[in-house]
């Protein structure tokens, strides 16, 4: 299975870099997992309703450059779907069968996603109603993806 994360900004910092070089680490078991970095636009708040459409599609360009064709488009948003954790390993063996093994999940900026991913994304998830960093957001993505992973292998969750 190849599995692409794209997230907006350079992640900081180490104990979050730690976590996720540690789940990266152990999904390579069940393929490649790639995370793509896109440069966030820096601003200063307040931002009108137009100065947050104008930077968040400013990202999308760039999020939308780094999608690969025929993978399956997950976008991270409150807006979006829950599931549980067995919903989740679910949805990823489901459209990783279907889409030649191939998928992409999409991590917004400080300011979320623009329609345009949300208009692009084959499926849109939520973990939370609750605002999260969106640092934080990658760390918990590739645990929730590897306990999927596990699950989805009836293999036992290494803690």
């Amino acid at each position: 299975m190849n599995i692409r994360i794209i997230a907006v900004g350079k992640l900081k910092q180490s104990y979050l870099v730690t976590g996720i070089n540690e789940y990266t680490k152990r999904l390579q078991a069940y393929g490649r997992v790639e995370i793509i970095e896109v440069k966030d636009e820096s601003f200063t708040e307040p931002l009108s309703d137009k100065e947050t459409s104008i930077i968040k599609e400013k990202e999308a360009e760039r999020i939308l450059a780094q999608i690969p064709d025929r993978y399956y488009v997950i976008a991270l948003d409150r807006r979006g779907k829950q599931l549980d954790s067995l919903g989740l390993a679910e949805l990823i063996n489901h459209q990783g069968l279907y889409h030649q093994g191939s998928l992409v999940f999409i991590i917004g900026g400080a300011l979320g996603l623009s329609e345009s991913i949300i208009q692009r994304a084959d499926y849109v998830l939520s973990f939370s109603q609750l605002t999260f960093p969106h640092q934080l957001m990658r760390l918990i993505l590739i645990e929730q993806i590897y306990r999927a992973m596990t699950i989805i292998h009836h293999e036992k969750y290494h803690k």
